[in-house]
């Protein structure tokens, strides 16, 4: 049986009176508060070795000894799933996501995410992303649709995700924003990090945040949206719907960092009573990564995709 992990902190001075369940979330943003709550009322959690409560007030220099209970084991299973396979080889495939699944399980998500169809499609898939993320060299949110490449062997992935990493693996994707975006081209250059209020969202942050770069130029325009063709130059988590909503152009539909529906409706005009009906319908952000390349492998040949728009997001591209 797997046992408890220890870890030890020692509280800075930016964290200086912070509540503790507060500081932990914090700094372990893949658990809950209400997860921190629970472990510190049961001892699991000491300040300067001795047990408080989840309202304790942290300072600096104090030192924070944590228990962390294992970690459930996640193991996919396979699932016969629909698949849209763009291409596949003897180490590689394409995937075209729809927008409603998600890649790979997490806590609280076991069952049909991409993975679960994957294992159950392939014989072998890389093992460098550990056991929860067989094959998977980069992700999609679960509400963004679009091209993914899969790794069947280790080579694969090693060669693939070093060509992420140096911006050889190319991705573009299309976004109907909120508003009319200004210059027909431009550059974003603006840091990205976590969100201290909600630990499973991001931000723009110039104290905590890691560079991030997007590149976009204006493919359509309307009154009220925008259709926009974008080039991501580094991979943040949630890097388009950050920084599109930080200048005040959210990605349409986005549930996270997004406007409410009724507030992009009265941007509308009222001639367009198709677009306003298909907008209230929307469940998700119509952000899809249209295009992917890179080199093969083994051939080390160029090769690029394309996947077409879903129908909704089509729909509505037809009737800006």
């Amino acid at each position: 049986m797997a046992e408890s992990r220890k870890i030890k902190l020692y509280v800075d001075a930016e964290a200086h009176n912070t509540r503790l369940d507060l500081y932990l979330t914090h700094l372990h943003p893949e658990h809950s508060r209400t997860f921190f709550q629970k472990l510190i009322k049961q001892g699991g959690v000491l300040a300067n070795a001795r047990r408080v409560k989840p309202n304790h007030i942290v300072t600096r220099g104090e030192e924070i000894t944590v228990y962390l209970p294992p970690a459930e084991e996640l193991t996919p299973k396979p699932q016969a799933l629909p698949l849209d396979i763009v291409c596949e080889d003897d180490c590689l495939l394409v995937v075209n996501k729809p927008a409603d699944m998600v890649v790979h399980p997490a806590a609280g998500i076991k069952d049909n995410t991409l993975v679960n169809a994957i294992i159950h499609h392939c014989k072998t898939l890389s093992s460098v992303g550990g056991k929860e993320r067989p094959g998977i060299v980069h992700r999609l949110d679960k509400g963004t649709s679009g091209l993914l490449v899969v790794a069947k062997t280790d080579k694969a992935h090693r060669f693939l995700a070093k060509q992420l990493a140096d911006r050889t693996l190319g991705r573009t994707y299309m976004a109907v924003v909120v508003g009319n975006v200004g210059p027909d081209k431009d550059t974003i250059e603006l840091p990205i990090g976590r969100n201290t209020q909600h630990r499973k969202k991001m931000r723009v942050s110039f104290t905590k945040g890691r560079m991030a770069i997007t590149e976009y130029e204006v493919a359509k325009r309307s009154e009220g949206l925008t259709l926009l063709r974008i080039f991501l130059k580094t991979g943040r988590t949630h890097q388009i719907r950050v920084h599109m909503s930080h200048l005040g152009h959210p990605v349409l539909g986005d549930p996270e960092y997004g406007m409410k529906p009724t507030s992009v409706i009265a941007r509308l005009p009222h001639s367009k009573p198709d677009l306003i009906a298909r907008v209230r319908r929307l469940t998700h952000q119509l952000l899809h990564a249209m295009e992917l390349h890179f080199l093969h492998p083994d051939s080390k040949e160029r090769l690029q995709f394309e996947a077409p728009l879903p129908d909704d997001f089509q729909q509505i591209v037809d009737l800006l």
